[in-house]
């Protein structure tokens, strides 16, 4: 992987390296196609503390396409807060009554049971989760869907297991974007959270760089160098209807939503150096957030509004800052490394995710914004392009690992990390959506 660098502007006709916000590197510096991006799951690490689920074949499951209890299954131990419970051989729909005390001397505290039938235009997919170590039934739901929905089914199932077990929101049924190169193409895919069920929103032979989720997850906005220039434009994906948004003198580069979606902001060098702008997201005229001597791009806005994180070399080496979001003065955060960028904000506001050159190497790390105390959380030394997880609990990125780029998602801690390997072609820049209505 060929990692970012901080330098001068480029030229105008320079086309980037291929990686996140690379217009570090160039602002500093189409028919749908079938999904070729499949992904499975690799667990590694223990966590804390992880509640012990056993997913029983849903009965039924081997006549249909997806295998639901997999696919939850899966999805709950990502999360690193769930741990697999061996239930091979069994199979039980949600109208059983489960032997609790069987599951529980199996390690089992909860138990989530099921069925799937061919029934109407498509599937039939029904559903219980059960406390095993209280022998109560946690409810349950059902659907009737085409085929190609069974997976977002088996996320939404997957959801309301988490929740009902945590209390918190899940985040299986969301989306991420992220763009891989394949030859001499690139791609923008859309794809679940899990990496899967890829589908092709552009296709260009030029460089598309940078995507980034609309608060309501209806539209992304990215870099395109189509025009043998750095351009943003906004892209509606249910149609693939899309916007030019900064096509100015110079380069147009790194968007990013405000909280509203009215506002993006952006790095722009049409008045001289790389510079932040905000720009109405349905277009118009630019404002600038401020004046600086120095290159200031990978513009990221805090989660209300009221900030925007930023990158900058004015004190002579990248390092993340933050400016109101209506301008003002620049605040530095991050002192720990000589060259730290692509910053992200956690969904919560407390974790600021970023990227720091180390020993040669690009790791991501993560800060506690309250003291300022910094993590490493990975063991490659390739990552880029962190993105949260709408409930803040998840980070996912890409790196190398084993001579291959990759897609990842880690916990906070470090402590759960999945591989969501690609088949074919380079696969970077995710960016995780929001939650779906």
């Amino acid at each position: 992987m060929t990692k970012k660098r901080f330098p001068s502007i480029s030229s105008e006709a320079a086309k980037p390296l291929f990686h996140r916000r690379h217009l570090l590197g160039a602002a500093l510096a189409a028919p749908a196609l079938p999904a070729l991006a499949q992904f499975h799951v690799e667990i590694r690490g223990v966590g804390i503390r992880q509640y012990p689920i056993a997913i029983p074949q849903f009965r039924g499951e081997g006549g249909a396409p997806q295998k639901i209890s997999a696919i939850v299954q899966a999805d709950l131990i990502r999360s690193g807060l769930f741990k697999a419970v061996d239930a091979s051989g069994e199979q039980l729909d949600e109208t059983s009554r489960p032997d609790v005390a069987k599951w529980t001397a199996k390690g089992a505290e909860y138990l989530s049971v099921g069925s799937v039938a061919r029934g109407g235009n498509g599937f039939d997919v029904r559903f219980r989760l059960w406390d095993a170590v209280k022998g109560a039934d946690l409810g349950g739901q059902s659907y009737n869907v085409p085929q190609a929905d069974l997976r977002l089914v088996a996320h939404k199932i997957a959801d309301y297991i988490y929740e009902k077990i945590t209390g918190e929101k899940g985040v299986f049924s969301t989306r991420i974007a992220y763009v891989t190169k394949n030859g001499a193409r690139y791609t923008l895919w859309v794809a679940d959270s899990d990496g899967e069920n890829a589908q092709s929103a552009l296709s260009s032979p030029e460089p598309i760089i940078s995507p980034t989720w609309s608060p309501a997850g209806t539209q992304l906005a990215y870099v395109s160098f189509e025009s043998r220039k750095p351009v943003v434009y906004v892209h509606e994906v249910s149609s693939g209807r899309r916007r030019l948004i900064a096509n100015f003198r110079g380069s147009n580069s790194a968007p990013a939503w405000s909280p509203d979606g009215s506002t993006l902001a952006v790095t722009l060098s049409r008045d001289g150096g790389s510079q932040l702008y905000t720009i109405p997201s349905s277009g118009g005229e630019p404002r600038r957030l401020m004046q600086s001597s120095g290159i200031d791009t990978e513009p990221t806005y805090s989660k209300d509004g009221r900030y925007i994180y930023f990158v900058s070399d004015r004190g002579g080496a990248p390092q993340i800052y933050r400016v109101g979001a209506q301008g003002g003065s620049a605040e530095r955060v991050t002192f720990s490394g000589s060259y730290n960028i692509s910053p992200s904000i956690s969904p919560d506001g407390k974790t600021l995710a970023y990227i720091t050159r180390a020993g040669g190497g690009y790791k991501l790390q993560v800060m506690d914004l309250a003291s300022s105390s910094v993590t490493s959380v990975t063991d490659t030394s390739n990552d880029e392009s962190p993105s949260f997880a709408p409930n803040s609990r998840l980070i996912v990125y890409a790196t190398r690992e084993g001579g291959r780029e990759a897609l990842m998602t880690t916990t906070l801690d470090g402590k759960i990390k999945a591989r969501l390997a690609g088949q074919n072609g380079d696969i970077r820049e995710p960016d995780w959506g929001p939650y779906q209505p």
